[in-house]
């Protein structure tokens, strides 16, 4: 198979399989149309998984006192403090689980690199925590996720100077965020978690949402409807107004909420290298079938990062100039360089 095409097996947002067999049909009666399988839907439970993990990983640990902050570990066996790939599921910030790291896991820990795949809050339970604006909760969720794992480098044979984050979808989003975010540790905190840095070395990332500007979305992609529970924006089904169009008409008003958590706005010269990965070509200006899930992101964010100098990738089928067909390969090039 193509390695490109590979790669979209690997998407936080995939498929889900088929793992109910069809009931057979009782004898002279007329046989029921099979039943789709129920979407996996994140209840609060972090141990209910969509997907069976495909190795057992080695920690298990909370990072934080609510439910979903829990991150798992697997150590990549080696003599030496090995890097570290911080993997954030998808799923819009409500769905989704670690499991979606399968993709990645085997191939980095053959490379020698450790993982790790974090749990967060989702909106919901950040609206619930009164965290303002919701997003906030699962973003900074990953940030003291990624905090806790320099804090164990020695007790994980961990080098902290190689952490490259991955993700598909919101939680590529977030692992943007993390790569183009001033760094968030606090030198003088008493809490020596708090102290440690969330820099990142590399990013490389499935199907982002590389803004959270609705009028930047929908100049790059006129149907756009993503992004308004971010903020914990609603419709007015009554008035006939969906949550994009509220969200869109609140822009002014929020516009500090998106300079913070929006990856575009956060790009400066510092940053570190990312690849963008997408299943469709870029369509700018039109309508998409999957608006949420479009290459216009990833257009448009290596457009600015070209203008700044930071070094982006950006894959699709037929893209020109590919260097790295699919996320593994371009965190291994960066995260172990000397493999090549």
């Amino acid at each position: 198979m193509n390695p490109l095409l590979a790669s979209v097996f690997a998407l936080s947002l995939g498929v889900a399989s088929l793992v109910a067999a069809d009931t057979p049909a009782k004898p002279k009666a007329k046989a029921e149309s099979p039943k789709a399988p129920a979407r996996f839907v994140n209840d609060g439970n972090p141990e209910r998984l969509k997907s069976p993990l495909l190795i057992k990983p080695d920690e298990n640990i909370a990072y934080g006192p609510h439910r979903m902050q829990k991150l798992y570990f697997w150590r990549a066996k080696s003599d030496q403090p090995t890097p570290l790939l911080f993997y954030i599921h998808g799923g819009g910030w409500n769905n989704g689980d670690r499991s979606s790291v399968n993709g990645m896991l085997k191939e980095a820990l053959d490379a020698g690199i450790s993982v790790v795949s974090v749990e967060y809050r989702t909106i919901k339970d950040s609206t619930e925590d009164k965290v303002v604006p919701p997003v906030k909760g699962p973003m900074l969720d990953c940030a003291r996720a990624l905090q806790l794992c320099r804090s164990k480098a020695k007790e994980w044979n961990l080098d902290k100077t190689k952490v490259g984050a991955a993700g598909g979808s919101a939680g590529a989003c977030t692992s943007l965020w993390l790569a183009f975010h001033d760094d968030l540790a606090d030198p003088q905190s008493a809490d020596p978690i708090a102290r440690e840095s969330t820099r990142l070395t590399c990013a490389a990332v499935q199907v982002p949402q590389t803004t959270l500007d609705p009028k930047q979305m929908r100049e790059w992609t006129p149907n756009s409807r993503y992004g308004a529970h971010a903020f914990g924006i609603t419709g007015d089904a009554q008035k006939k107004e969906s949550s994009f169009d509220a969200f869109y008409a609140a822009r002014e008003k929020i516009m500090p909420w998106i300079k913070e958590y929006s990856p575009y706005e956060l790009v400066t010269r510092d940053d570190p290298p990312v690849g963008l990965f997408f299943v469709t070509p870029p369509n700018l200006g039109k309508d998409e079938q999957d608006p949420t899930h479009t290459a216009n992101f990833g257009a448009k964010l290596k457009e600015h990062c070209d203008e700044i100098k930071v070094p982006c990738e950006l894959v699709y089928p037929g893209a020109p100039n590919i260097t790295h067909a699919k996320p593994n390969d371009f965190i291994k090039a960066h995260l172990r360089p000397e493999l090549k």
